[in-house]
């Protein structure tokens, strides 16, 4: 290998701000940790950039709902992913956000560079708009069958079965996911970045070796079936950057988010002098790399370098794509308790538990993952507490006891050695080609062959005979020795028990170039490294997940389910009388946001009814409806009349249900 410095940027892909960082985040983030980790250890320069993708609808739409601005919104989730992500372990040189200057910046200049080259254009366009919330819909808050290969409950811009992208127009069967609701098209003129002008460049840019061969492919099918343009503007209500020149015109969020890892590194260089913007950015002579999901394949391989060209700045030098993670072989579920955030998990387990199980599962391709539970608690408990941490524990033992700490003064001459460190290529290649899941399995064979070494000679049994002692001094060098390099070699993958390790060593920081270097002198006394696992602490990690963690990637599939009030008895309930009515007129307040005035027939006569749901209904779709109300409750003297009853209504925190009886109920019939 290689031993030339080298000059290195990476990135992982933006967590969105808009809710808590999951275990599936950190697949991305633990893969690219351990690049950067082995980059470092290998005494290359590497950047490790990335920060919260803060735009969009689905921004401002979960503020509203939570009474809050946009902006304190994404500071206090900005705040939570950097302290999850740093409690994973995870070394970023720099964590920011795409709401910022330096973004902002970066955004106009190359638009501006955009639209000088005559790539940008405009056109009339017919959107997906919720007629009940007069909002145009984003491409995740539209779902219904993909277009390509008819798989349901997809979402408006690509499909997770196909990989198929696509606008939401084209969903099939299509559904607003605020109201439920069939949405409506409605025209407005947009924005355009001219993507098939590149096509002949994206296609030898993506058969240079900038992804991996599977994903070339896809990217080739793409390509054939003909690039389109790529809408980058979304019409107000936006939380975004405005498009220059422009009224109620704002830059998509897809556009503005990868611009952020270069916003990132330009905050970067205001914070060391010493790293220069231009350096990684403008500069082939580096080296640039995305980790991404498969996912959002087509907005880095397609959209990215396109505009990286046309702007005048660099390419990446590859795209390392992974998979999706599963939990016990399903999509993460919260009523199984298997959709886990990264507090609920980090609340029960070290972070180097969840940083080895996934090395030990990910290869090169973009295979999916799966955290299987069960699994996981027996590769701790065998691979690095029974395997790894025994062999440091079991000897230093016996070092402190016999030997006072003290190592043997000349190195020993063992095959053994040899062996354990002939590997260390074969172990660097395939960090660096990000096949950890070979160099957990090899690493895991050294241990074997060491604790083999260890149980031939059973040195705790050898002390027991004062004349055997040389022979226990010399088992145990070597096997601390031994246990120093499979640290080293599993550093980037558990960095916290590397620096624990290192002080029990009294030696340097653990690193390639001393990897093969043997110890002879004092060590410090051993403390506890980890702990086994059993299945309580899985049981209390999944009833956490269960009761508190909610999926949050997507605001549309946020119920915001209201706690359960206190307990009441029979009496307090049966005192409710509901019944069934019929809406008979419907009227509009103007000066009111959310009533609607209702004239319901109630059997025995009408009632007047001041209603919340003027954004859920209009009146055209309340009138002839059956539903239920509570009819026994005191009337309420309102600024636009007296209300002499309320609606019973099922919600979400997004949209609102009337309650609708069987063909053949009547109004007044009491609903039991």
């Amino acid at each position: 290998m290689s031993t030339k410095s080298k000059k290195i940027l990476v990135t992982a892909a933006l967590p969105y701000a808009n809710g808590e960082i999951h275990l599936g985040h950190m697949v991305e983030h633990i893969q690219a940790d351990i690049w950067v980790r082995f980059q470092k250890m290998k005494g290359h320069t590497c950047l490790f950039i990335c920060g919260d993708d803060a735009h969009g609808t689905a921004i401002s739409l979960r503020a509203e709902r939570e009474g809050t601005s946009p902006e304190e919104m994404i500071q206090t989730l900005h705040q939570a992913h950097k302290t999850d992500l740093q409690d994973f372990l995870i070394e970023f040189d720099n964590y920011y956000t795409t709401h910022s200057d330096e973004n902002k910046q970066l955004v106009y200049q190359i638009y501006e560079k955009l639209e000088k080259a005559g790539a940008i254009f405009t056109q009339e366009v017919e959107q997906a708009y919720d007629a009940i919330k007069h909002v145009f819909l984003p491409d995740r808050y539209v779902k219904g069958t993909c277009p390509k290969c008819d798989a349901p409950d997809q979402y408006g811009d690509n499909c997770e079965k196909c990989g198929a992208a696509y606008s939401p127009t084209e969903l099939k069967h299509p559904l607003s996911t605020l109201t439920q609701t069939p949405p409506i098209l409605k025209k407005s003129l947009h924005y355009f970045f001219d993507l098939p002008k590149y096509e002949k460049f994206l296609k030898n840019w993506i058969h240079s070796g900038t992804v991996s061969s599977p994903v070339a492919h896809k990217l080739n099918e793409w390509l054939q079936t003909g690039l389109q343009p790529w809408d980058i503007s979304r019409d107000a209500p936006y939380f975004g950057f405005p498009i220059p020149h422009t009224e109620n015109k704002y830059f998509y969020v897809w556009l503005d988010a990868p611009v952020g890892y270069m916003a990132s590194t330009l905050n970067l260089t205001k914070k060391n002098h010493a790293i220069h913007f231009s350096e990684f950015w403008e500069n082939d002579k580096t080296e640039l790399y995305h980790f991404i999901g498969k996912d959002i394949v087509y907005f880095h391989a397609l959209f990215w370098p396109a505009m990286l060209k046309e702007a005048g700045y660099r390419l990446p030098s590859a795209i390392f794509t992974h998979g999706f993670l599963t939990v016990d072989n399903q999509k993460m579920s919260k009523s199984r308790g298997t959709y886990i955030n990264a507090r609920t998990y980090l609340n029960h387990f070290s972070p180097e538990y969840l940083r080895y199980y996934y090395a030990s599962k990910l290869t090169s391709g973009a295979e999916d993952i799966d955290l299987n539970l069960q699994d996981f608690m027996l590769k701790i408990n065998s691979d690095l507490v029974g395997k790894v941490i025994n062999i440091g524990s079991r000897l230093a033992a016996l070092l402190k006891k016999h030997f006072h700490n003290q190592l043997r003064r000349e190195p020993v001459s063992h095959p053994l050695w040899l062996t354990i460190i002939a590997e260390k290529e074969t172990i660097e290649m395939y960090y660096t080609t990000r096949d950890y899941s070979k160099a957990a399995r090899l690493i895991m064979n050294l241990a074997d062959k060491i604790n083999a070494y260890i149980d031939e000679y059973k040195p705790w049994l050898l002390a027991k005979d004062p004349a055997s002692l040389p022979k226990v001094h010399e088992v145990c060098s070597l096997g601390l020795n031994l246990f120093k390099v499979l640290i080293t070699y599993l550093k980037p993958i558990l960095p916290l028990t590397a620096a624990r390790v290192e002080l029990f060593l009294n030696t340097p920081s653990l690193n390639w170039a001393n990897l093969t270097d043997y110890l002879t002198h004092t060590l410090n006394d051993f403390e506890p490294l980890m702990q086994r696992i059993d299945h309580t602490r899985i049981q209390s990690m999944t009833d956490a997940a269960q009761t508190h963690d909610t999926p949050s990637d997507n605001p549309a599939a946020v119920s915001a389910i209201e706690p359960i009030k206190p307990l009441i008895n029979y009496d307090k309930f049966d005192a409710l009388d509901l019944r069934i009515v019929k809406i008979i007129k419907a009227e509009a307040i103007p000066e009111a946001n959310k009533l609607l005035k209702l004239t319901v027939d109630i059997g025995s006569g009408t009632r007047q009814i001041f209603a919340g749901i003027k954004r859920a209904y209009t009146p055209e779709q309340l009138e002839g409806k059956l539903t239920v109300i509570v009819a026994n409750l005191e009337p309420r003297q309102m600024r636009f009349g007296l209300s002499e009853g309320m609606l019973v209504l099922a919600g979400d925190g997004q949209g609102l249900w009337l309650l609708e009886p069987h063909d053949g109920a009547q109004p007044g019939m009491p609903v039991k």
